[in-house]
């Protein structure tokens, strides 16, 4: 692809800037693709490993997913086979992890780790949603130009797609509607979305900024944060 993959702008190169439009586009491109492949094929193909270095740029910047070597095929209306878990740490759905079956699910909570490590400082955002200044959590490599609406939709679409309840996340066709403006976010007050429920964790993985599962396997229980980082997510801020 001419513009190489996306962890390159994120990581590899922080010299090489991406503006706000240009990872909203991005963001909105990888959506539309997921759409597409749990719902606009023969059968229903599960990615399996949705993160920024699997997102390739074309000339346009428009983000198109690919190795799809880790990609999943079944029937629409059937039940996904057991298999093997795979993915990246810090983008595998719970869910994926306890039973071994990759769903259209699995995908979305990897496009929600995906959203929130596209365009934040994870060590820095607790602080200033405490403080009432979310966006300020942003990457500053994007500057002062970004829209606060579409930075505020993206990192409450991350939130809710990292839902450890699979019923709780959106669908991806969801999700394209409401980054197009088509579909309101839902309450999230109302949908039991604490920290604790989403899951993640915020740390460092291998020298970059990542998220990291942190789940004991035998009991599905999450780590839990404090009642006032809890009550902020529970009230929109």
């Amino acid at each position: 692809m001419p513009n190489s993959s996306l962890d390159r702008y994120i990581y590899d190169q922080p010299k090489l800037v991406l503006e706000w439009w240009q990872r909203f586009k991005v963001i909105k491109g990888v959506a539309s693709g997921l759409c597409y492949l749990h719902q606009g094929c023969d059968q229903v193909v599960i990615h399996r490993d949705v993160k920024a270095s699997n997102v390739l740029l074309d000339s346009e910047w428009n983000g198109r997913l690919g190795d799809f070597g880790l990609a999943r095929l079944y029937d629409h209306g059937s039940d996904p086979r057991t298999t093997h878990v795979a993915g990246t740490p810090g983008y595998l759905a719970p869910d994926h992890a306890r039973t071994g079956k990759a769903t259209p699910g699995s995908d979305v909570y990897a496009f929600g780790a995906f959203l929130l490590e596209e365009v934040i400082l994870v060590d820095w955002v607790f602080a200033n949603w405490v403080s009432g200044q979310i966006v300020e959590a942003r990457d500053p490599n994007f500057g002062s130009e970004f829209v606060v609406e579409e930075l505020d939709l993206v990192l409450k679409l991350g939130l809710l797609c990292s839902h450890s309840d699979p019923e709780a996340r959106p669908s991806m066709k969801q999700v394209v509607q409401m980054l197009e403006g088509e579909l309101p976010l839902p309450d999230m007050s109302s949908m039991g979305l604490s920290l604790s429920s989403i899951g993640l964790n915020f740390g460092r993985r291998e020298g970059l900024m990542g998220l990291a599962l942190s789940t004991s396997p035998s009991s599905g229980s999450f780590t839990h944060l404090s009642s006032a980082e809890e009550s902020l997510v529970c009230g929109g801020r």
